[in-house]
């Protein structure tokens, strides 16, 4: 079956600004996000790509565009599945004043069981991206052959929610996951089993170092996190 490469968005002024952006519109790359997104093109220059697929979120077409100009014979898709998480009454919220809702420390530690208020649950929002991706390979390697690639570009919890699926963890470990802004992460699916090939692949190492300030209690970062400073 294909083989297929993740990409998180680029940063975007929502990350640098600590605000869960959820599906709010108007949230555009930053600099560094264009800056990430115009070094897509090199990073990937080696990969042939069947089709691109994207939410339909303005973040993620941002990112692709360099993508696409390098590449004009590549159709894009946009796919409504790996939209960002609803998360309804949260978003454009500051992450800072979320972490004292008590809902939050069930997003962490027992996400299948999250739903956020007025938007979906995590299940939910993981239950439709895999959908889409299952729907994805089966129409790339039907068009293109079992040795095709192809690229979906969506956000941080829907990619790690599919990574979560690829590996067979269930939903309330995917917090253990972590991709940072425009990293490229790469799943081959067989007729057996998925084979995780690439996690959240920057290039870069400067996220490793330690941190200033760093998260207090091992939370993840809902919504993904703006990635090194």
């Amino acid at each position: 079956m294909a083989t297929l490469i993740l990409v998180r968005h680029g940063r975007s002024t929502a990350n640098t600004s600590g605000v869960l952006a959820g599906r709010t519109p108007g949230i555009a790359l930053d600099e560094r996000g264009a800056a990430q997104a115009a070094a897509l093109p090199g990073r990937l220059a080696d990969v042939p790509l069947a089709a691109a697929v994207t939410s339909p979120l303005q973040r993620c077409r941002e990112t692709l565009r360099p993508l696409l100009d390098a590449r004009p014979g590549l159709p894009l898709h946009v796919e409504d599945r790996i939209s960002e998480c609803d998360y309804g009454d949260w978003s454009g919220r500051k992450l800072a004043e979320l972490n004292d809702e008590p809902l939050m420390e069930v997003v962490q530690g027992h996400a299948s069981a999250a739903a956020f208020p007025g938007g979906e649950s995590m299940r939910a929002m993981q239950d439709r991206a895999v959908a889409a991706v299952r729907d994805w390979n089966a129409r790339v390697e039907a068009e293109h052959g079992e040795d095709a690639t192809y690229l979906m570009c969506s956000h941080g919890d829907i990619v790690k929610a599919i990574v979560a699926d690829a590996l067979g963890l269930h939903l309330d470990l995917f917090q253990r996951i972590h991709v940072d802004p425009c990293s490229v992460t790469a799943i081959r699916y067989t007729r057996l089993r998925p084979f995780l090939l690439r996690l959240g692949d920057t290039g870069d190492f400067a996220g490793l170092a330690p941190r200033e300030h760093p998260g207090g209690g091992g939370s993840a970062e809902v919504g993904g996190g703006a990635g090194a400073p």
